[in-house]
């Protein structure tokens, strides 16, 4: 199977090719034989009735400062590529909601990795609010009486903003922390969505969990353990990676999530758990291929091309 596959990410320019899970991903698509297309989401384009991007050939290589090769511009009608990667940094805003709009468009026979529409109906923290069961004790509002009500009853707690990543902009406020009150003012003068509030969980100093599923599998693991002094386990935020084993409770909450993010075709999916609890399910862009394959022995981009071949193949 020779595939033509359209990426659009950010700049490939930047990306570490040590860490960066999109690039794993180009590489195996490559090893495949499967041709690739690079184009950022301000070059993708609804044209007299068409999904056009303005790409370029890509080749790639495990070469640190020579990792790629672009060739020249071109416009490409996205209708007749096999598979669109659609693998772009968030944050989740307009320009990322607008690209899932444009790329919803396209006929069946164009696989987007994961489903736009699924994407754009999924964004991680308010996801988590289907499988209430699982997750911690939460809270999305605005409304400050609402707010203050709920940390009156749990006292400890973690704010972040609704559509945030990797960790910015995530406080946790001790019961006598006296700025919730101007921290609400500051998200408020920021952006007018609602916040995300949740019950401490202690279990965060022991690491969070990041598991990687493929077609609703989990086929890898990595525990995110914080710095000293820090609330965040993310691996922006400075987070050390460890391997890990999967729980009872973590296998459990896979199975919950597998039969709806398989019809929702959300290929490549990464969760985060803390202690007992599901606190993000990642659909836009999700990390981590490296650091598990590095400590488990896994080789995931594997893994997620024979799904992805798999769905073609079904078409």
């Amino acid at each position: 199977m020779k595939l033509d596959v359209a990426i659009q990410m950010d700049p490939i320019e930047t990306v570490d090719i040590d860490a960066d899970s999109t690039f794993a991903m180009a590489l195996e698509a490559q090893e495949r034989g499967h041709r690739l297309w690079h184009y950022l989401p301000e070059h993708l384009a609804f044209l007299n009735g068409a999904v056009v991007a303005r790409a370029r050939p890509l080749r790639v290589q495990p070469v640190r400062a020579d990792h790629f090769a672009l060739g020249d511009w071109q416009q490409v009608d996205l209708a007749a590529i096999n598979v669109v990667l659609m693998r772009q940094d968030p944050p989740f805003d307009m320009g990322y909601i607008t690209s899932t709009h444009l790329l919803e468009l396209l006929p069946r026979s164009t696989l987007v990795v994961n489903d736009a529409a699924e994407v754009r109906n999924a964004p991680e923290k308010l996801f988590i609010t289907q499988f209430a069961d699982f997750i911690p004790p939460t809270l999305i509002t605005s409304d400050m009486t609402a707010i203050r009500a709920f940390r009156d009853e749990h006292r400890d707690i973690i704010v972040k903003p609704l559509y945030g990543n990797g960790g910015a902009g995530v406080f946790h406020l001790k019961p006598d922390d006296e700025n919730l009150g101007a921290l609400i003012e500051m998200f408020a003068e920021q952006s007018r969505e609602p916040l995300m509030i949740q019950r401490y969980l202690p279990e965060i100093r022991q690491g969070d969990k990041r598991i990687i599923l493929i077609d609703g599998e989990p086929l890898g693991a990595v525990s995110r353990l914080p710095q000293a002094g820090e609330a965040r386990a993310n691996f922006h935020a400075g987070g050390r990676a460890e391997a890990t084993t999967l729980t009872d409770r973590e296998r459990e909450i896979c199975t919950a999530l597998k039969p709806i993010l398989r019809e929702k075709g959300l290929i490549f999916v990464g969760i985060d758990v803390i202690g007992d609890y599901l606190t993000e399910i990642n659909v836009t862009s999700p990390t981590g291929i490296h650091e598990i394959n590095r400590l488990s022995g896994t080789y995931l981009q594997g893994d997620l091309w024979d799904a992805i071949e798999a769905r073609v193949k079904a078409l």
